[in-house]
C-alpha cells in the first residue's frame, strides 16, 4: 500500500494547481488531505469523483476553515467523522476509516499560534486524541495509521531554525513533550524510522521571505503507526518537489497488514 497525506491549504485552490495530476501520477491507495476549507455544498463532482477512488469529507462549521478529506481505492468497513465520544469536533479535524486489518486516522491537529486559548485548545486536543487512539486500539485489536498535519516540529532536526523558534508555537517545549509522550506509548514516526538522521527535510514553508526557495522550513506532517504495524513498514517519503500548497505531501509505503 502507498499512503499519502497532504495539507492542501484549500481544496478548491489546490485543484487548480495540479492536485489531480499528483494523485494520478503517484496513485496512492489512500490519500488524506487536511485544511480543505470547503463546505459540503461546495464540493464539485470533480472534487468527489476521482476515477478509482471513494471519497469522504468532513467540514468545519465555520466556512473557509479547517476540514479534512480522504480518497481511498479500498472500500472501508466504516467511516467516522469527528470522535465517537468525548469531544465535539466542530472544526472538522478528524476522519477515521476502518479496514479489515487496520484503522486509518486523518487528523488536522490545531495550530496554537493564535493566542494562549488556542494553544490550550491544541494541547487538550492532543491529549484527547492520545486517549482516543489508545481506546480504539484496545476496542478493536487493530493497528493504527495516524497521518496528518500535527502542527509541531518534534526535534531540532525537524526545522531549519530551531534556536530562533524556541518560543514559537509549533516548537514549544510543552508541544514537543506531547510528541515525546505519544512515542512513549509506542507510536512510531515512520519518516524518522527510515531516515533517523536526515536533515533539511521539511513539509511546510512560510510564504514569506522566499522560505521555500531557501528551504527554511518545518516538518509538521507525519505518518505515525502503532507498534503492531511496524513490521509491515516498507518506506516513508517527503515529496518536497510537489508544489500547490505551503505544505508538500508526505508518504508511507507498507504491506497490507495480516
Amino acid at each position: 500500500m502507498k499512503l499519502l497525506s497532504w495539507n492542501v491549504n484549500g481544496l478548491r485552490a489546490v485543484s487548480k494547481k495540479g492536485f489531480f495530476d499528483v494523485v494520478a501520477e503517484i496513485q496512492p491507495d489512500i490519500i488524506g488531505i487536511q485544511e480543505t476549507k470547503i463546505q459540503p455544498e461546495q464540493l464539485t463532482p470533480e472534487h468527489k469523483n476521482i476515477t478509482g477512488y471513494r471519497s469522504y469529507f468532513y467540514s468545519a462549521e465555520r466556512r473557509g476553515y479547517s476540514g479534512v478529506g480522504v480518497y481511498t481505492k479500498q472500500q472501508p468497513l466504516q467511516v467516522e467523522t469527528g470522535f465517537r465520544y468525548g469531544w465535539h469536533d466542530n472544526e472538522g479535524r478528524v476522519i477515521m476509516l476502518e479496514f479489515d486489518t487496520f484503522i486509518y486516522f486523518n487528523v488536522y491537529f490545531p495550530n496554537g499560534q493564535g493566542n494562549d486559548i488556542r494553544l490550550k485548545y491544541k494541547l487538550d486536543f492532543y491529549d484527547f486524541c492520545l486517549e482516543y487512539f489508545e481506546k480504539m486500539r484496545k476496542e478493536t485489536g487493530k493497528g493504527l495509521v495516524i497521518c496528518g498535519d500535527y502542527n509541531t516540529a518534534h526535534h531540532p532536526i525537524d526545522l531549519a531554525r530551531p534556536k530562533q523558534n524556541e518560543k514559537t508555537s509549533g516548537f514549544l517545549p510543552i508541544e514537543r513533550a506531547w510528541m515525546d509522550k505519544f512515542e512513549e506509548h509506542g507510536y512510531v514516526d515512520t519518516f524518522r524510522y527510515f531516515h533517523p538522521d536526515e536533515a533539511d527535510r521539511y513539509s511546510w514553508w512560510s510564504y514569506r521571505a522566499n522560505a521555500r526557495a531557501n528551504n527554511v522550513g518545518w516538518r509538521l506532517d507525519y505518518f505515525y503507526v502503532s507498534p503492531s504495524l511496524v513490521p509491515y513498514l516498507k518506506d516513508a517519503f517527503i515529496f518536497d518537489p510537489i508544489i500547490g500548497s505551503d505544505h508538500c505531501p508526505v508518504g508511507l509505503e507498507m504491506e497490507v497488514p495480516k
